[in-house]
């Protein structure tokens, strides 16, 4: 099958839009959309910093590498890469080399910040001491904690993630499913900064993940191609499944959801505006409770008194 805009072999069918794009025009077609989008998201002003939420895998890396070509030629706009070490033996060290390396060749600033020095435990030793609860409820809490505070320390302005568009859709669809209209608000990409927490760009917000996949794999892009062992307990899987079902009979819907989304982001704004933030008494991170999440999972892995059984859906 032909391009639909040049004579080349196409490499891929774009099922949402009816396309077959070769290489040269799949990778347009991608990198159009995450200018765009990071464009939509913040106006540089000059002398900002990003981090970007760094793990090695297809996602992260494509954000470092793309956010690097759209704002490297300004000379004002700084990025880094910070990658959260959640201590899983099996998965993390892989997705630490990829990482590494990929910081190198780009030039960039790289840190490494284990769960160890900010919690004070592994997550492996968190299944080890709750068998019994979604790893996901730990790990997702820890990690944002531990991301935010090192991006805060290094000065950063914003904090990239790789959310592609699926990870978007399944967190609305999961929102709406447990009728938690106050953090269907509070989803990034975040407009208006609060005390202590630094601002979430999404660069990858309406790319699909398999197309964030392929242009990877076209661009050469190296990255760590592995799952997490405790990622099939998450919640968010059953949610995945149904979204691909979605999708296969009516492509488009990922994009339907977020678009629709969006549209009614000014209302949330209105009817459920950002909790007010204090300090946490334990640690002093941004809390809306006397402490932080991060520190009431602390104190119950140290002092059990049951299991964590529903995977959160914070600010990401």
């Amino acid at each position: 099958m032909r391009c639909a805009r040049c004579p080349t072999p196409a490499v891929t069918l774009v099922r949402y839009s009816g396309q077959h794009l070769c290489a040269g025009h799949f990778r347009e077609f991608v990198e159009r959309r995450v200018k765009r989008e990071v464009h939509r998201q913040v106006e540089f002003r000059g002398g900002e910093r990003v981090a970007v939420g760094l793990s090695g895998g297809k996602d992260s890396s494509t954000t470092a590498v793309l956010l690097h070509e759209i704002l490297a030629p300004r000379g004002d706009v700084e990025v880094l890469a910070i990658t959260v070490d959640e201590g899983i033996a099996s998965y993390r060290p892989e997705g630490i080399r990829f990482a590494k390396a990929l910081c190198r060749g780009l030039g960039i600033e790289h840190r490494v910040v284990p769960f160890e020095e900010t919690v004070g435990w592994t997550m492996d030793e968190v299944v080890a001491a709750e068998p019994g609860a979604i790893p996901c409820s730990y790990c997702g809490v820890f990690r944002r904690n531990a991301l935010n505070r090192a991006a805060r320390e290094a000065g950063a302005d914003y904090v990239a993630t790789g959310l592609n568009l699926d990870d978007t859709a399944q967190s609305i669809l999961m929102n709406v499913a447990r009728g938690d209209v106050d953090k269907l608000a509070r989803l990034g990409p975040h407009e208006r900064p609060q005390p202590g927490l630094v601002p979430r760009l999404q660069p990858l917000r309406m790319v699909p993940e398999k197309e964030v996949y392929l242009y990877a794999m076209l661009r050469g892009i190296k990255f760590h191609d592995g799952t997490c062992p405790h990622s099939e307990r998450a919640q968010r899987g059953r949610f995945r499944e149904i979204l691909n079902r979605l999708e296969a009979d009516s492509p488009g819907t990922r994009h339907a959801i977020v678009s629709g989304y969006d549209r009614l982001r000014p209302l949330f704004a209105t009817h459920f505006p950002p909790p007010e933030l204090s300090e946490c008494v334990a640690c002093g991170e941004p809390t809306v409770n006397l402490t932080c999440k991060a520190c009431e999972l602390q104190v119950r892995l140290s002092t059990p008194r049951g299991r964590v059984d529903r995977e959160p859906e914070t600010v990401r």
